[in-house]
Order: C-alpha cells, then structure tokens, then sequence
C-alpha cells in the first residue's frame, strides 16, 4: 500500500470515528479505539477508552456534531499522527456547548488494521 493510500484509510478511518461518536455507535468505537486508549478532552480532562465509552453509553456525554476540518495525515511506518480543526456540539450532563478546537490523535497499526491510540484537544478561544 502507497503512502497516499495509507493516509486516505486513517482518513476515512477518522471521519467514521468522528460519525461513531456523534451517533454513540459502541460498536464502531469498541473497534476503532484502541484498549489502551489515552483521550484528553478540549477541558483537559483525561479518560481511558472504558471511561469515554461509558460517559457517551450513559448520555452523560452527548456530541450532536463533530465535524472536523482543516484535517491532515502525516505516516511514519506503523504510526499516523492526524491533526485538525473541529467544530463541536455536544451536551456534558444536559448543558449544551458549542465551540471550536484544535486536535492532535495518533494511530497505530495493530495487524491488519489500524486504531487510534491517543487523543488531544484544545479548545480555541
């Protein structure tokens, strides 16, 4: 697989991500996150995969869009570093948000498939 390629499969690999959250989509989730999953929200909060799985299953957390731009792959081997802007709209325990961010997340080959091993975020102002 060229280089090219690679970067079109983490792509549509995030953008499906992006999808599974705003829809809850465990399945999805359980697949594309990996075990060992390192996510730092936007607030600085930090979460293992259980722990964001657990927040969205329960409507603790509710994103109704996250739609991201401005989005870039970068492969190095077995390892893809996406950054890019995102627009978000989400419910933290009933109150709404809307704001912009900046994020970095990484993924990892892990066999035959990839998965997203790290994510952090930042609010902008």
């Amino acid at each position: 697989m060229t280089e090219q390629q690679t970067e079109r499969e983490i792509r549509q690999l995030e953008t499906r991500r992006f999808e599974a959250v705003v829809r809850s989509d465990v399945g999805a989730l359980n697949e594309i996150l990996s075990d060992d999953l390192t996510y730092i929200h936007a607030t600085g909060v930090h979460e293992t995969k259980a722990e964001f799985i657990g927040k969205l299953k329960s409507g603790q957390l509710r994103y109704e869009s996250l739609t991201p731009e401005d989005m870039h792959v970068r492969v190095y081997g077995t390892t893809g570093v996406v950054t890019g802007l995102a627009r978000v709209k989400v419910q933290v325990k009933g109150e709404p948000l809307s704001f912009q961010l900046r994020f970095t997340d990484v993924y990892v080959k892990n066999g035959d498939h990839w998965q997203m091993v790290a994510w952090q975020a930042t609010r902008l102002p």
